[in-house]
């Protein structure tokens, strides 16, 4: 294109309008300006007395003539008579090939050090709700490599899954060995709210195969809320893309609990009333927003999503896990007892539920599973008499055939990282612990 053609191009689609306005206060995390007029969601920019560059910041509500935003960047360098513009676009995500093997913040900008070529195709961060008729059927097992998901928990590819746990019980080891195992030809990965440290470890601990196709999106907690809760949509986009294009993707996000807080802090501060434990109505808003995005097939992808909630005090009733758990298609409670007990994933299978297993598993694995489960339930329910000797055995056959096969079970469900097993493997031996004849046959062949 010669320098006349092109000059006439932007002449025709330049914004012969310019919409502006005044900063008029500063408001803990939020700004407020007299004008421009602008829509909820758009981003403007906010000139800063430190850089010529501006501060991009999102319109988050309006009142009385004002408009209240919230910048993705910190408040330094913006002062009362700052200039507002409006830029008519709303936030975006540039999605593509071009972003496997990186690494990104909550903006999109690159963390690993190296340029981000800027070609993509842009999605919206916040798309207009699908059509739930337009959804594809859910029946394919989608393997983990992980024994207890893959055998007594099976996911389907298309489903949208919780993991619940308090602090310090295995969550991010989860992931972790989620990420390294799972059969996806993509995997998108959002830690949102972590610690610096956390994120730089979970990097140097992915092998470099699994670094090749995997998308990293980390928003730390030290980042402005919008940051925070713009990487969970980010994430989402980006995995949207890669089902799109025909392939199977994982998105693991770590973790949906701090997303509520930061659009909690972003409620707070656009003048909305807190609800419950201080939770903003936006927030039980924003969350089906986000997790319906998630377990959609179309044109032969799959976008299979798992979503780790921290719980406040071991407590999975919490207002954010009751409302996740109503939402999801299952839900994985990781147990702090079953951890004290040194048993790595501390998965409570007593707790935890896969809602599409009979669906995606076959007859004959879905007996399985509910047998050891039933087992591992007995058990659980009569561990303290066990464990004190109060039981005798013959009381109860089928008690006896759990106490002789639950630790053959903990054995077989206990996994570290860098174990790996298919699932073909681990339900052939599954069977053959549930086949193993136990104290209740004998028992029963007593005259």
């Amino acid at each position: 294109m010669n320098p006349a053609t092109q000059l006439m191009q932007e002449v025709l689609h330049a914004d012969w309008i310019v919409r502006s306005g005044r900063v008029t206060r500063l408001v803990g995390l939020g700004i407020e300006s007299a004008g421009p007029d602008a829509q909820l969601g758009e981003v403007c920019e906010i000139s800063s007395s430190h850089s010529a560059a501006r501060i991009p910041a999102e319109v988050i509500g309006r009142s009385d003539g004002r408009v209240q935003l919230m910048p993705y960047e910190d408040l330094q360098g913006i002062a009362v008579g700052s200039e507002v513009i409006a830029t008519g676009q709303r936030a975006y995500a540039l999605a593509g090939r071009h972003l496997i093997g990186r690494v990104i913040d909550g903006t999109g900008a690159p963390l690993d050090g190296k340029p981000l070529a800027p070609q993509g195709v842009r999605r919206p961060l916040y798309p207009s709700p699908i059509n739930p008729l337009s959804r594809g059927s859910v029946c394919e097992v989608m393997q983990t490599g992980i024994r207890a998901i893959d055998t007594l928990l099976t996911l389907a590819r298309g489903q949208r899954i919780g993991v619940f746990a308090g602090s310090g019980v295995g969550k991010s080891t989860l992931l972790e060995m989620l990420a390294r195992q799972v059969q996806a030809d993509v995997t998108v990965v959002a830690l949102v709210g972590e610690r610096g440290r956390e994120v730089k470890a979970f990097i140097e601990r992915l092998p470099t195969e699994v670094r090749a196709r995997t998308v990293l999106i980390a928003a730390t907690s030290d980042q402005p809320p919008l940051v925070r809760r713009r990487a969970a949509f980010l994430a989402t986009a980006i995995a949207e893309y890669f089902r799109d294009e025909g392939l199977s993707v994982c998105l693991t996000m770590d973790s949906l609990t701090r997303v509520a807080m930061a659009q909690r802090e972003i409620g707070l501060a656009g003048g909305e009333l807190p609800t419950a434990r201080g939770y903003t109505p936006s927030v039980f808003s924003l969350l089906p927003r986000l997790l319906e995005r998630g377990g959609v097939r179309a044109q032969g992808g799959s976008l299979t999503a798992l979503y780790t909630v921290l719980v406040e005090g071991d407590d999975i009733d919490d207002p954010i896990s009751d409302s996740v758990r109503a939402i999801l298609d299952g839900h994985i409670v990781l147990s702090r007892a079953v951890a004290q007990r040194g048993r790595y994933p501390a998965i409570d299978i007593s707790r935890s539920v896969s809602r599409l297993a009979s669906i995606a598993a076959m007859p004959e694995e879905h007996r399985c599973a509910t047998e050891a489960t039933e087992l591992l339930m007995l058990y659980e329910t009569a561990r303290d008499l066990i464990e004190v000797g109060a039981y005798r055995a013959g009381t109860n056959p089928k008690l006896d055939r759990a106490v002789h096969l639950v630790p053959k079970l903990e054995g077989f469900l206990a996994q570290t990282p860098e174990d790996t097993d298919s699932r073909a493997g681990a339900l052939q031996r599954l069977r053959q612990i549930l086949a193993t004849r136990g104290p209740e046959h004998a028992a029963a062949r007593k005259p």
